[in-house]
């Protein structure tokens, strides 16, 4: 619901644009993870060298979907809320941090599964990582500044 009693501080807008930006990277990143997945075309890391044997583990699917769908889906569901929230409707804040702490938390696993199970990495993977990252960072300031005023 949009709040029209108070206008959105030009700060909170920008916040919510950021998170829109970050959001249409990561979904960039996982659409291109998925089309290679369901394609079973290879992707080639460039700094990493364990794309393959990440994206070919057991762990690279749910019930024979894609974690990158899932991310897809994330993503999209985070920009789709952020923009909401950059045009000042407020449940869309709360919808957005609802929707990105299990994207964080299953980032968190998923870091750890390369790290500690795998002991690969993926480029592509760790640039998902660090999108949910930063977009947990963006909406945590936001709800900061959001509380604050």
């Amino acid at each position: 619901m949009k709040n029209p009693a108070s206008a959105t501080p030009r700060r909170l807008v920008q916040l919510y644009w950021l998170a829109m930006f970050i959001s249409l990277i990561g979904l960039g990143d996982a659409i291109y993870l998925t089309v290679h997945h369901i394609t079973g075309r290879s992707v080639k890391c460039t700094v990493a060298s364990g794309c393959s044997a990440v994206l070919g583990s057991a762990y690279a699917t749910i019930a024979d979907i894609p974690i990158a769908a899932l991310g897809a889906l994330a993503y999209f569901v985070a920009f789709s809320l952020a923009t909401l929230a950059a045009f000042g409707y407020v449940r869309a804040r709360t919808w957005l941090a609802l929707v990105i702490a299990p994207m964080l938390i299953s980032t968190l696993w998923l870091l750890y599964l390369q790290a500690f199970v795998l002991r690969a990495y993926c480029d592509y993977c760790l640039l998902s990582a660090a999108m949910t990252l930063m977009l947990t960072a963006v909406v945590v300031v936001a709800y900061m500044t959001d509380r604050g005023r």
